[in-house]
């Protein structure tokens, strides 16, 4: 990013913090405005540029309430129209066809050794983003607000990888994503190292339709594991592949948001930024 994206990303950060927590109280324009120190028509151009929505829209899919009423209107059909055949337009991400391959039991026990592992920086409209791959598909995608810090939490997950800086076609074929130009997208090809429990739930995430939410209880019994609710939310807190795999589409029964590996603040984001993308789509 440039200096001034930079300050704008985290002026809309700032704002989305101040609106999750005062969502009760349904702040106007002008409130959320001042607390980030903009002129409200400055402040109102700058948020619909970057979340494609007004400032009041992005509150409504940011609210507790909102996220009740998603979770009441969509649980019965949450996983039946996921990865039928004919599902309706191309602008929704669980129309993608991504196919997780897991690694072997000697890879996965020996931490990636003999893995060669491209990675890069890049950037997406919730913050740098942490890309890497081998020659079978995506490994590893994590926000980095911090490169160092990325890199290093890249290096546990594959202790014993070999790592080379370098862009290669594979994630830039994921990185499309964030642009939603589908047409542009291949099968995308997932290349995780996970127990098999990890696996079937990650899996199921990729089912949950883009502007929707469900639970760790209705994932538990999608996996016919009804009573693993806590090993679920395990699961998804290990999470390898940030944004593809969508883990922030799972909140709590309650209707709250609940916690994320790369920040609440960009949990919400997200989830206001998908919600708001749908309803522009109809």
């Amino acid at each position: 990013m440039t200096e001034q994206e930079n300050i704008n990303y985290k002026r809309i950060a700032e704002a989305i913090a101040y609106i999750k927590a005062n969502f009760k109280s349904q702040p106007n324009l002008d409130e959320v405005a001042k607390e980030v120190n903009l002129s409200p028509f400055h402040f109102q151009r700058l948020f619909s540029e970057w979340a494609g929505t007004s400032p009041k829209k992005f509150l409504q899919y940011t609210t507790v309430e909102y996220a009740k009423t998603l979770l009441k209107e969509n649980q019965a059909t949450l996983f039946e129209t996921t990865h039928e055949a004919g599902l309706s337009g191309t602008g929704r991400l669980h129309d993608l066809f991504i196919n997780i391959e897991g690694m072997t039991p000697a890879e996965y026990k020996n931490g990636g050794k003999a893995l060669t592992i491209n990675y890069t920086f890049a950037e997406s409209p919730f913050g740098d983003i942490l890309v890497a791959s081998t020659e079978k598909g995506i490994c590893y995608m994590a926000f980095s607000d911090n490169e160092a810090v990325a890199f290093s939490m890249m290096q546990n997950h594959f202790p014993n990888a070999y790592f080379k800086q370098n862009t290669d076609l594979i994630q830039q074929n994921a990185l499309y994503i964030f642009s939603q130009d589908w047409s542009k997208l291949n099968e995308i090809k997932l290349h995780l190292k996970g127990t098999d429990f990890q696996l079937k739930v990650w899996e199921t995430l990729l089912k949950i339709p883009l502007g929707q939410l469900t639970t760790y209880g209705a994932i538990a019994n999608q996996i016919e594991s009804p009573n693993a609710s806590r090993a679920v939310g395990t699961a998804i807190g290990h999470n390898p592949v940030a944004f593809l795999i969508p883990c922030h589409r799972v909140i709590q029964s309650t209707g709250v948001f609940g916690g994320y590996m790369w920040g609440n603040t960009r949990k919400t984001a997200i989830i206001g930024w998908e919600g708001a993308k749908k309803q522009l789509e109809f």
